[in-house]
């Protein structure tokens, strides 16, 4: 589907998974926050999860199965360590994965850090039509992955296409 005239504000979600951050500490989910708003999206609700594959599971299936919420935004999890587990709990809930995403976040990161983006195992997905982006928990990764990526995707006037348009034709059969 092509660009649209007129912005359409979605109601996202943002998910910071984090053994050590809470509120006072959620940087990267203050971003995110703070990003949507500016960007005329709605906070439709935030969440800090533990690292543990069943509690963001659990979480991240009730946001998409809430037809009020298009969007989810997680940070965190993302790496190598024996605890990062986001993959492993949020991807088996895509129906569809969106790997261009995770392979042009490396590509942008690479500028950023070097070689050491081959650690991060950012993803993103279609579940029950809501969109799922899951990046790695430093802010300035989600700051890469906003401004250079989900902005421009989640703005129905982006040119030539954006995910924002799809929308209506998610849940086509």
């Amino acid at each position: 589907m092509s660009a649209s005239d007129n912005f359409i504000p979605l109601s996202l979600c943002v998910l910071t998974v984090s053994d050590t951050r809470g509120p006072d500490q959620d940087s990267s989910g203050d971003y995110l926050c703070a990003a949507l708003a500016d960007a005329g999206h709605r906070l439709h609700e935030r969440a800090i999860v533990r690292d543990d594959k069943y509690a963001m599971r659990a979480l991240v299936s009730r946001w998409i199965a809430d037809e009020a919420v298009h969007g989810i935004l997680v940070t965190g999890g993302t790496g190598f360590t024996g605890r990062d587990s986001t993959p492993e709990a949020i991807a088996p809930l895509l129906d569809k994965a969106m790997p261009g995403f995770g392979e042009m976040f490396r590509v942008l990161s690479f500028d950023e850090i070097g070689t050491s983006t081959l650690q991060s195992r950012a993803f993103a997905g279609l579940a029950n039509a809501t969109f799922v982006f899951a990046l790695p928990g430093s802010t300035s990764a989600c700051r890469t992955g906003w401004e250079k990526l989900i902005r421009a995707q989640l703005d129905a006037r982006t040119r030539p296409c954006n995910l924002a348009n799809l929308r209506p034709r998610l849940r086509e059969s």
